[in-house]
């Protein structure tokens, strides 16, 4: 029997995303899934400055918006911001190996997803006093967009079946990392 360590699932009601997702227990909250966990959901985004993660987004000013996203969000207990950025890391380069199986020409610069010169993702790791805390929106559409962008529909990729593989994808990557950690000997 194969082990797992992140609960999964996806939310059917559609959720507008603005930033107060990106906190403790939301997860908890919604779902009734206590512990470490990734949840996927449909719906619209728009941040707004007291909700923003990333300090660089604030000091630029930068609008962070879409009409139809495919949003994902984890939380692990007990992890600091290094632990979250490469949970986050591995997370989109879960997303990234997805779309590459569905023939999509995706490119992964840092944290973010392109096809092209068109953006398809927003990402962000962050902590709270109790875990760490990712978001990570791919485009659905390129309506209400502030930059240029790619989209799910580009391609014709249906965002429920899409959400449940990438959520199973990493649901055995985390799982692998979680084992990789507790099987090796310490040096002394």
């Amino acid at each position: 029997m194969e082990r797992t360590f992140l609960e999964i699932e996806y939310i059917d009601k559609k959720t507008k995303y603005d930033g107060s997702q990106l906190a403790p227990h939301w997860i908890y909250k919604t779902t009734g899934i206590m512990g470490d966990a990734a949840v996927a959901f449909c719906g619209s985004c728009n941040i707004p400055y007291e909700h923003m993660a990333d300090l660089e987004d604030v000091l630029a000013k930068d609008s962070i918006k879409a009409d139809s996203m495919l949003h994902f969000i984890c939380e692990i207990f007990g992890k600091d911001c290094f632990s979250a950025v490469g949970v986050q890391n591995a997370f989109v380069s879960e997303i990234q190996s997805a779309l590459l199986k569905r023939g999509v020409s995706v490119v992964k610069h840092g944290d973010d997803l392109f096809v092209g010169k068109g953006k398809l993702s927003i990402s962000i790791a962050s902590v709270s006093s109790v875990s760490a805390l990712i978001h990570i929106g791919i485009n659905i559409d390129k309506k209400g967009t502030p930059v240029v962008t790619a989209s799910l529909n580009d391609f014709s990729i249906k965002p429920k079946e899409f959400a449940l593989d990438v959520l199973k994808r990493m649901k055995k990557e985390y799982s692998r990392m979680v084992l990789a950690s507790c099987k090796v000997r310490p040096r002394i």
